[in-house]
């Protein structure tokens, strides 16, 4: 089974998580800040390094499940690297997931300016693994 790659696509960092060779687990890769790299270039870059395929992109939603302008941005990111990284790329719900991250994070004693590029991350790590724990439910 090829490794899965998780992204929390933000305008000022993109947090990039990693799943384990038998799709069980997701780790926490990198943040690539977008001042400095371009994301779609640098995910395209570690989907071949990584040999990984699909990558799930989180698709921010309103809590009514509407659409705002980040998840048009998301879709946009999404459609460029699909074009740029010849991989699956499939949007995934990730309502609350830097909430839920930045909690995780401050449970385990991370303040908010130490856990600043870690909330990207785990953000992604959340994403990722509600991808992979819905894959392995539906067999």
């Amino acid at each position: 089974m090829n490794r899965a790659l998780g992204i929390d696509y933000g305008d000022a960092r993109v947090g990039v998580a990693i799943s384990d060779e038998l799709g069980m687990l997701a780790h926490p890769l990198e943040t690539i800040a977008v001042k400095d790299t371009d994301p779609v270039a640098r995910v395209a870059q570690l989907v071949k390094e990584r040999g990984a395929d699909p990558v799930i992109v989180g698709l921010p939603r309103n809590m009514d499940g509407s659409h705002g302008p980040s998840a048009e941005k998301a879709r946009a990111f999404a459609d460029k690297l699909r074009e740029t990284a010849g991989c699956t790329v499939r949007l995934w719900d990730e309502r609350l997931t830097t909430v839920a991250a930045q909690k995780a994070l401050h449970a385990a004693g991370k303040n908010a300016r130490q856990s600043k590029s870690l909330i990207d991350q785990a953000a992604a790590v959340i994403i990722l693994q509600g991808w992979l724990d819905a894959q392995a439910m539906l067999g």
